[in-house]
Parts: structure tokens; C-alpha cells; sequence
């Protein structure tokens, strides 16, 4: 049963239109996965290149949605704790000051039981990421980066994501309402297991095709011209097939041409190029290199 409101959902193509309006432009296969992922009530996990518009899609799925993006960013080394919950220390202490001073006694005389229950209680927790999407409606769950997080971490995902519900001692379940949309990344830099992926609708995101490319900078960057971006879409597909630590994404695509527009660039030329550059390169070996060749670039 789907307990999401249809609205943009109601077909691939529906979706696909409402998320053009929001300045992303998905293909049909993206689209038709982002709304069987919706309708089926399963994460969607998206895995590809380093800005191939994954962390994107989670953002302009909220906003069709009139959802929270709740993002939460995975790192190596990273725990449940730091996705689920903490308890605010200082206002716990504060508070147990309080109360030895209203008493008027000393901390060893109060009713311990009391003091404990009144010590974690909802107001002095703080929701991690994962709880805060578990406890908004409606919400997209942006889990970024997976790949980064480690086998333990993994295997906690997929019992939140299977369950929708969290258990603190303290307090006791937290279950959601309406279960958050949510989106998984991956750039693969390492495989993530089988459990995790069965429990997903799996998406893999490639770089556009170079007339996608010149259409995403005009319905980014409304008034750039039909040559600029042409030139900047080829040369950064160029920059792609070259041996970079860092080939640029579509990211990167977007701050070219907004650069060359900032600077006055009605075409993209050597002297323009060079002198932007710092705008889709993000490694000096990758800039010195491309300097060496920019004719080469920019000619073909």
C-alpha cells in the first residue's frame, strides 16, 4: 500500500515534468525508478560517478514532494549513535542543577528514580538524522555516501530500513507514521553488500549524454548563450575521457559556464578557459596538465 500522496507521483512522465520544474532533468529510465521507488514504498539507491546528479536528485525529489531533505552524511568510522540520537548533556546537567537548588538539597538526597526519569525525557534528546526523518512527515532521508561507512554500519541500515523504527532505552520506539523517502549514494568506491542493495530499488546514474548536458546549463543558467554552451558541454565531455585525479561532473559543468558568464565570455576560447579553470578542476596536476592541451581541447 502506498501511504505517500500521489500528486507528481501519479506516473513516471508526471514525475519526470515535476522534476524538470525544479531545474532536474531525468531521463525516463531515472524517472520511471524514483517513482516505482515512491509507489513501492523502497529507498532508492543510486550509485555512479562522482557528480552524476545523485545528492541532486534528493534534493529536487523534496521539493516536489513539499518534503524536508534530511541528509545524512556517511564518513568513514562513522556509528549509530551519530546517525540515531544523543542526549543534550548540558541541559541535563542544568536541569539537575535546577532541581538541587528548588529542593533546596544536596544531589545525594534527592529520589534517584525521579531524578533519572526526569533526566531523559524527550525534551533533552537530540535526533540524529535517521530519528528526525523517522519522526517528520513527510520527509526525503538522504543517506550520502554509503560506500564510505563500514560493514557494521551497513548492517544497521538495513534493520532501520526494513523496520522504519528505532528503539532508545530510555524512552522506548520510535516508529514513523509514513515511512521518509529515502535516497541512497554511492560513488562505489567500494562494493556495498548485497543485503542492503536487495532491500533498495537500484538506480545507477551516469554522466548525460552531451545535448542533455547543453540542456541542463540552459535550464540552470536561463540567458547563456546557445554557443557557450555548447562549447562547454564538449569540453568538459572532453575532460572526461582525459586521465584526471578528478574528472568534473555536472556540478562542475554549471560553475564553468556561470564563471565564463561572470567574466564576460560570449565563447569559450584558450585565454577564457585558462583563465577559469579553477571553476571544473579541482586539482592542480589536473590544471597543469589540461593548460598544456587546451587547444587540443577546445577543438575537438
Amino acid at each position: 500500500m502506498n501511504d505517500r500522496p500521489e500528486g507528481p507521483a501519479e506516473s513516471p512522465a508526471a514525475l519526470a515534468a515535476a522534476l524538470r520544474a525544479t531545474g532536474y532533468l531525468a531521463d525516463d529510465g531515472l524517472a520511471t525508478a524514483t517513482f516505482l521507488a515512491l509507489r513501492m514504498n523502497r529507498p532508492l539507491f543510486c550509485e555512479g560517478e562522482p557528480g552524476t546528479g545523485k545528492t541532486a536528485l534528493a534534493q529536487a525529489l523534496a521539493q516536489v514532494l513539499g518534503a524536508k531533505l534530511i541528509r545524512l552524511q556517511c564518513h568513514d568510522g562513522i556509528d549509530a549513535s551519530q546517525a540515531l540520537y544523543d542526549w543534550d548533556f548540558p541541559r541535563q546537567l542544568l536541569h539537575l542543577r535546577a532541581l538541587e537548588a528548588a529542593a533546596g538539597v544536596s544531589r545525594e538526597t534527592l529520589d534517584a528514580d525521579a531524578v533519572e526519569a526526569s533526566l531523559y525525557d524527550p525534551r533533552f534528546l537530540l535526533a540524529r538524522p535517521i530519528l528526525e526523518a523517522l519522526q517528520t512527515t513527510p520527509s526525503v532521508l538522504l543517506i550520502d555516501e554509503v560506500d564510505r561507512a563500514d560493514d557494521e554500519f551497513e548492517a544497521f541500515l538495513l534493520e532501520v530500513l526494513t523496520e522504519h523504527a528505532v528503539t532508545i532505552p530510555e524512552i522506548g520506539e520510535v516508529r514513523a507514521t509514513t515511512p521518509p523517502m529515502v535516497v541512497l549514494t554511492s560513488n562505489r568506491t567500494r562494493e556495498v553488500h548485497d543485503a542492503l542493495k536487495r532491500r533498495c530499488l537500484y538506480l545507477w546514474l551516469d554522466h548525460p549524454d552531451l545535448a542533455r548536458e547543453i540542456e541542463i546549463l540552459h535550464s540552470r543558467l536561463p540567458g547563456l548563450p546557445d554557443r557557450l554552451a555548447a562549447q562547454v558541454a564538449g569540453a568538459v565531455r572532453n575532460l572526461r575521457q582525459a586521465d584526471l585525479l578528478k574528472p568534473p561532473g555536472v556540478a562542475e559543468t554549471i560553475d564553468w559556464a556561470r564563471a565564463l558568464q561572470l567574466v564576460g565570455a560570449r565563447h569559450l576560447d584558450v585565454d577564457s578557459a585558462a583563465a577559469t579553470l579553477g571553476a571544473v578542476l579541482k586539482y592542480r596536476e589536473d590544471a597543469d596538465r589540461v593548460r598544456k592541451q587546451l587547444d587540443t581541447l577546445l577543438a575537438s
